[in-house]
């Protein structure tokens, strides 16, 4: 057994050093030509406070065995980076409307996620995800240090934009990206309000959501948190050059993330174990998309 339980902890710590070089060899690649400050280079200051801001958030919470400040420290990390993005790159004190523009859309959805996030779990007073995870210092710390990456690579196509010597060119690139933006955001924001106010009555415990936009897709505010993080790239695609081509990675590690690892796959998992017996879950399955909504009926 306690060999055992040292396999485990060794195969977690093993995950997240991989997450961690991964996530750095990714890095070294998007930011060839990043601008420097203080002798080093923009984006990878970016990637070390990613990931630092988890590890110091983690140590409180181990010890409190806690997942209550998770998703609020992951939403406060895009903030805290962006912000030391638009600081360092003097786009304040400049005013560069580019990086402005897609530092403050990544902080707005940053807050508003977070926020909603924050409150769910504060009035469940749990997140399940973690019921076992919290209890284990090495699947917690993989957990932690998940999120890092989950931050840097997510933002990593701003990133490149904002520490570019132009800075985010505003072009007609930029304002198609800005409008897949604002589409995904709205319907992000509309799915969960609609889940919220479905949950909010007594009668809906144990239902599921077949109405609004839950009613075109399974999964409506996935396919909004997906397409607005291809909106941000495309806002900061301009300025790609050479390898920071691989940035484009930003919005398919959140499709892979969100479908096959954290959000559709857990729930779609859920959704069976609960109502896969009855019949008008069986034909809501059939007839709606899983993630990409029908925008006609």
């Amino acid at each position: 057994m306690w060999v055992g339980g040292m396999m485990k902890h060794l195969t977690y710590l093993s995950i997240a050093a991989g997450v961690f070089i991964f996530t750095k060899l990714y890095a070294d690649a998007i930011s060839f030509n990043s601008i420097e400050v203080s002798g080093i280079n923009l984006v990878e200051q970016l990637f070390i406070i990613s990931f630092i801001t988890q590890w110091v958030a983690y140590i409180p919470a181990f010890i409190l065995k806690t997942e209550k400040f998770y998703d609020l420290t992951g939403s406060l990390t895009y903030i805290i980076t962006i912000l030391f993005a638009l600081y360092a790159t003097d786009s304040f004190a400049t005013l560069q409307p580019g990086n402005l523009i897609i530092g403050t859309v990544i902080m707005v959805w940053a807050i508003r996620l977070g926020s909603f996030l924050f409150l769910r779990i504060a009035k469940d007073g749990k997140d399940n995800r973690f019921n076992s995870i919290k209890t284990s210092f090495s699947q917690f710390f993989m957990t932690w240090t998940i999120q890092g990456m989950w931050v840097f690579v997510c933002s990593s196509a701003a990133f490149v934009a904002i520490a570019s010597s132009t800075g985010a060119l505003i072009n007609s690139l930029f304002i198609i990206g800005l409008v897949m933006f604002l589409f995904g955001f709205t319907f992000e924001v509309i799915a969960d309000n609609q889940k919220t106010a479905f949950r909010s009555i007594p009668e809906n415990k144990d239902s599921f959501i077949n109405q609004g936009l839950w009613a075109r897709s399974r999964h409506p505010n996935y396919f909004g948190e997906i397409t607005l993080w291809a909106g941000i790239t495309v806002m900061g695609i301009s300025t790609f050059e050479g390898m920071n081509y691989l940035a484009v990675f930003s919005p398919i590690f959140s499709y892979l993330l969100l479908v096959y690892v954290s959000g559709v796959r857990m729930l779609e998992y859920r959704g069976h174990k609960k109502w896969g017996h009855l019949d008008e879950y069986k034909e809501y399955k059939q007839i709606t998309p899983k993630l990409i909504p029908k925008f006609f009926l």
